[in-house]
């Protein structure tokens, strides 16, 4: 069975109508990230590697 994903515009996205946004989606308990000027074109993870990296960029060690 195919779940429909519900895709979610990043808020530091630029907020206009064009497609400049990073979208997430949730299938538990997979992630799936794409850009919203290339919606074909996704990445897929889960919540521990992105949590991983994005703790890596705050710190400033990515």
């Amino acid at each position: 069975m195919t779940q429909t994903l519900r895709w979610q515009k990043s808020t530091f996205s630029d907020g206009g109508d064009g497609n400049t946004c990073a979208e997430v989606a949730a299938a538990t308990p997979t992630l799936h990230l794409r850009e919203s000027d290339t919606p074909d074109t996704e990445l897929t993870t889960t919540t521990e590697p992105l949590a991983h990296l994005i703790r890596a960029l705050k710190s400033g060690l990515a």
